[in-house]
C-alpha cells in the first residue's frame, strides 16, 4: 500500500493535474495513492499516517465543492491525531487578492482542530495577494499554485516542495 494519501477536490482539472505531478514527484502510485474527495468516506483517511489536502479555492474564498460536502458532513468524524499533514491549494492571486488560498486555510485550521500536525509550510515570497487564511506570518500553510497568474512556476514549486516533503514525512 501507497504510503501517502492524497485527498483532493478539483472541478476544472487544475488541482488534479498538481496533484498527479506531485505524486509523480514524491515517486508514483506506489508512494501515493490519489483520492478524489467526491469518492472517499471518512474511513479511507485511517490508511495514512501522511496526508496532502488539494482544494483549490472557489468563489470568495470558498472550498470546491466536493470538499465543502466533505467538510460539512464527515470531516468531524476523523481523528487525524499522529498524522502529518501537507496542504496545497490552486487559486487566483491577481482576481482574488483578498481570499487567495482561503480553502487551504479553511481546511488547516479543522484538521489541526482535529489532531492534524500540519507539515509542508511554504514561504508567501513571490506572491502579491493582499489577504490569505491560508497565510500564518509570512507562510501558506502549505503549496499555492497560482495556474492562471504564474503557471509558469507550478513544476518548479511542486519540485521544491516535495523534495521539503520528502524530509518532513521521513520518506
Amino acid at each position: 500500500m501507497a504510503k501517502i494519501g492524497l485527498f483532493y477536490g478539483s472541478t476544472t482539472g487544475k488541482t488534479e493535474e498538481a496533484a498527479e505531478a506531485i505524486q509523480k514527484a514524491l515517486g508514483g502510485s506506489s508512494v501515493v495513492a490519489l483520492h478524489e474527495i467526491s469518492d472517499v468516506s471518512d474511513s479511507d483517511f485511517t490508511d495514512y499516517d501522511r496526508i496532502i489536502i488539494a482544494c483549490p479555492t472557489w468563489d470568495i474564498g470558498g472550498l470546491q465543492s466536493d470538499w465543502e460536502g466533505f467538510y460539512e458532513d464527515d470531516l468531524d468524524n476523523i481523528d487525524f491525531s499522529g498524522k502529518k499533514v501537507a496542504y496545497f491549494g490552486t487559486g487566483d492571486q491577481v482576481g482574488y487578492a483578498d481570499n487567495f488560498q482561503d480553502a487551504m486555510g479553511i481546511l488547516e485550521e479543522k484538521i489541526s482542530s482535529l489532531g492534524g500536525e500540519t507539515v509542508g509550510h511554504w514561504s508567501t515570497e513571490g506572491y502579491e495577494h493582499e489577504a490569505s487564511k491560508a497565510d500564518k506570518g509570512g507562510k501558506f500553510v502549505g503549496l499555492a499554485l497560482d495556474e492562471d497568474n504564474q503557471s509558469e512556476l507550478t513544476e518548479e514549486r511542486i519540485q521544491q516542495w516535495t523534495t521539503q516533503l520528502k524530509s518532513e514525512f521521513a520518506l
